[in-house]
């Protein structure tokens, strides 16, 4: 009946709404106040919705927390997978991808990954959801390295592309959270100094092929 299929629409959208609300609020107070710092009540208050539907909608605050790292994580994963398949060299994608890692600090993402990694540590419930979120990011990574390393002509016998993936997934995560206790001891020459080494390896697998 026209009523009825109006009257479920209305439904669905009260709660996407709501559940927007609550989610966006969450990724506010993360950045500002850190989850341990975040009651249910501060959270539906910075929401504008009751408290119970925090409850009803996700079951606990630690299900938000985690709903709203995946969000983000999609949003920005997506941003670099479009990037990576795009036709530029590969030391321009590694450019792009290191220019990012800088920007997006002002976004307060990597406040709030470190935020939900430290809640992981003492919850084992909730660490295989942000395995997850690890493993989403060292998917996207190793691809682009296992490209650029076809690219580069590197020997991947010598130079593992899952060793590789590795070292730069982890010192991303240093540079990280170097950035978020304000740290940022050889940053900028460990960063001139790889952009160094591809353009070498650039130059001489270009020289190879001639």
């Amino acid at each position: 009946m026209p009523g009825m299929v109006s009257g479920e629409h209305a439904v669905t959208r009260a709660r996407a709404d709501a559940t927007t609300a609550i989610m966006d609020a969450a990724e506010r107070l993360l950045v500002e106040v850190g989850y341990a710092g975040i009651t249910a009540r501060k959270l539906a208050d910075a929401a504008g919705v009751n408290l119970g539907l925090i409850h009803y909608y996700f079951g606990s605050m630690e299900e938000v927390f985690l709903r709203v790292l995946e969000r983000f994580t999609a949003r920005l994963t997506e941003r670099q997978a479009a990037m990576y398949a795009g036709d530029a060299p590969f030391i321009e994608k590694w450019r792009t991808a290191m220019r990012y890692l800088f920007e997006d600090r002002a976004s307060g993402y990597q406040k709030i990954v470190y935020e939900l990694f430290a809640m992981s540590w003492n919850k084992p419930e909730i660490r295989a959801r942000v395995v997850g979120i690890n493993e989403r990011w060292t998917e996207t990574v190793a691809g682009a390295v296992a490209d650029g390393m076809r690219e580069l002509g590197v020997d991947t016998r010598q130079f593992p592309a899952k060793a590789i993936t590795c070292l730069i997934v982890s010192f991303n995560k240093g540079i990280m959270l170097d950035g978020l206790t304000g740290f940022d001891y050889g940053h900028a020459e460990l960063l001139d100094m790889i952009d160094q080494f591809l353009v070498r390896l650039s130059h001489e697998h270009e020289e190879g092929t001639r």
